[in-house]
């Protein structure tokens, strides 16, 4: 199965940020068995999204996206997902008392805005995230 990884973030066009997680997702969908057909970086912008989405799905059986997920204006990765595949936004209580409790292990102010982390394509299978606050 071919797989596109799509990362999303304007900190990755400036090189503000270097793009990890593209080369750990090709590592680890590699051993799994997954023909990583390209990894593309684009703009937060939603057009620009949408266009990945379908370049991607052209000609690859999954397209994997990261980046844009965070509290701030110009994460709008779950919103476009959301239009993109006619679907809305749903609270996910259970994500957000998991994001509640993450900045709460750390001593970290946890602010209501994290709670929009926690707002999904009612349509989508969360993933899980061990790691940090997004999902």
């Amino acid at each position: 199965m071919r797989i596109q990884i799509v990362s999303i973030g304007d900190e990755l066009l400036i090189g503000q940020t270097v793009n990890t997680n593209a080369a750990w997702m090709g590592e680890h969908l590699t051993l799994d068995g997954w023909v990583v057909g390209g990894v593309e970086v684009v703009s937060d912008a939603p057009s620009a999204i949408c266009d990945a989405l379908d370049r991607g799905l052209a000609s690859n059986d999954a397209v994997l996206l990261t980046g844009g997920l965070g509290p701030t204006k110009d994460d709008l990765t779950k919103h476009v997902l959301a239009e993109y595949f006619g679907t809305e936004l749903v609270m996910h209580e259970e994500i957000a008392a998991g994001i509640q409790a993450w900045f709460e292990s750390r001593n970290v102010t946890f602010l209501e805005v994290n709670r929009l982390q926690a707002m999904l394509p009612a349509s989508c299978t969360v993933l899980p995230n061990p790691l940090g606050t997004a999902s």
